[in-house]
């Protein structure tokens, strides 16, 4: 059983959905941590950037209609694949709510569907993947204990790791970024990975001091003087990205690179996804938009199983003693909510009523 789509039933895949899937998924204080980090080096421009990118299925309806109702049909398979809020309700206690979340800036994300605004307002305690995102000053300063987790602290570079080819391929594509190959080869590439799907608007925006939609939920939760709960330590997150192959991360980098100017578009498909609540189409359309004969369905499974599956079951293990006092709004990323084993799933095992809040 999986978070989301069997991994056997999807075509080959190209790594380069890991960064994408990191947008709803991926742990929420990495991804800012790693932004802060990377600006240093890859400053955003002072003009205003205007998000692009078009809708990769609407295009696939029109041309390939066969394609597109095979997302479809794959999305239909997922449990508990619509809808992005949810009512959390037992016998005795204040109604919970969930909510699955982008960890963007985006005003589409950041404007909550309707009846959460209230519900928070409610909630006596708020549960987000990560406290420790309201000080990532000393988030980061705990991470000294372990530089393992974010570079490589044998000598070993990127570079080293890559053929001659691959490693042009690599510098090109952070040059693009406005990177150097020699400035981040010493840093873990599934981090570098996770920056470079960043569409640039979203890079402007939280270079701004734009708080994105977690954190955001976390500050208003301290100003309201409301129990904030965090299920992760950034130790425990970053991990788990560790525990999956070196030789993974690399290709994964790499085919994100290649994807170039397609990334926009494949974000901009998922935000579309995510406001009309289709949170079970997007790793389907991921699947499609990105297939490509470089990947395989194993790698999906690995790191559905690693960063999604396995994390789900400890964020419903940690937030079952905030649930049984009632009064709960917990958010985490939406990929964590739907399939067999999703948070919503779990939830139920352990006797909630979980419906979509319409």
């Amino acid at each position: 059983m999986r978070a989301a789509v069997k991994a056997q039933t999807l075509p080959p895949l190209n790594r380069a959905w890991l960064g994408f899937y990191g947008l709803a998924s991926l742990p929420l204080l990495l991804l800012a941590m790693l932004f802060a980090t990377l600006l240093l080096l890859s400053p955003a421009k002072a003009e205003t950037i205007t998000c692009a990118g078009k809708n990769l299925l609407a295009e696939m309806q029109a041309k390939d209609p066969k394609k597109y109702a095979d997302v479809l049909a794959e999305a239909a398979k997922i449990p508990n694949g619509k809808g992005t809020f949810w009512k959390v309700e037992k016998s005795g206690l204040q109604t919970s709510y969930l909510l699955g979340t982008m960890h963007l800036t985006d005003p589409r994300v950041l404007d909550m569907p309707k009846g959460a605004s209230a519900a928070f307002a409610s909630a006596r305690i708020v549960v987000v993947e990560s406290d420790e995102i309201l000080n990532e000053k000393k988030a980061a300063a705990g991470l000294l204990a372990k530089p393992e987790l974010t570079m490589f602290t044998d000598g070993t570079t990127i570079s080293s790791l890559l053929g001659k080819q691959d490693a042009a391929r690599l510098a090109e594509g952070l040059k693009a970024h406005g990177i150097a190959l020699t400035l981040v080869d010493r840093m873990k590439p599934w981090m570098i990975a996770s920056f470079v799907s960043l569409p640039a608007c979203e890079m402007q925006r939280k270079a701004t001091g734009v708080s994105f939609l977690d954190k955001k939920i976390a500050e208003d939760a301290v100003a309201g003087g409301k129990q904030l709960v965090g299920l992760e330590t950034m130790q425990q997150q970053l991990q788990a990205m560790n525990d999956l192959p070196v030789k993974f991360h690399l290709k994964a980098l790499i085919d994100t690179l290649d994807l170039g100017k397609r990334m926009d578009d494949i974000t901009a498909t998922m935000l579309d996804l995510y406001a009309s609540g289709d949170i079970g189409m997007i790793v389907p359309m991921l699947s499609a938009t990105t297939a490509d004969t470089g990947g395989s369905a194993s790698d999906y499974a690995a790191f559905e199983q690693r960063i999604v599956t396995d994390r789900n079951h400890v964020m419903a293990a940690r937030s079952a003693s905030s649930f049984a006092r009632g009064g709960v709004f917990m958010a985490v990323g939406a990929l964590h909510l739907p399939g067999k084993e999703g948070v919503i799933a779990l939830l139920r095992d352990e006797g909630y009523t979980v419906t979509p809040v319409p």
